[in-house]
């Protein structure tokens, strides 16, 4: 069992930062990649960012390339999305979530543990 807990969603204007946190316990964080998805009211809950179980790959939805960066601390058992340059477009839910083993997947569809999200709402 994994158990994951999103925080650091809030409001900010377009052209701000973020830095949400996921923090895991259960099963060794080490031992599993994690992803980023995110949903807006009415759409499917979409793909954002995913990171290996070492940290040493991770890949990333085209529309947040080169503004938001995924990262891990393996030590505190931890997962990050930093978002800059955040536009309207990017409001919705953001979620963490893992299948529970080290293979990396972007179809949430294959994501067995999720956390219950935390909101990120981007005025213009």
């Amino acid at each position: 069992q994994v158990q994951l807990v999103e925080s650091g969603g809030g409001l900010v204007q377009a052209g701000g930062s973020l830095r949400l946190s996921c923090a895991a316990s259960g099963r060794t964080f080490s031992s599993y990649a994690m992803g980023w998805f995110r949903q807006v009211p009415g759409k499917e809950r979409e793909f954002v960012a995913t990171i290996s179980e070492s940290g040493d790959r991770t890949y990333y939805k085209d529309s947040v390339k080169g503004r938001f960066t995924v990262s891990r601390d393996n030590a505190k058992n931890t997962m990050y999305l930093q978002m800059n340059s955040l536009k309207p477009e990017d409001t919705a839910v953001y979620y963490c979530a893992t299948t529970g083993a080290p293979v990396i997947y972007t179809d949430s569809r294959r994501m067995k543990y999720w956390g219950k999200g935390t909101l990120v709402t981007v005025s213009s």
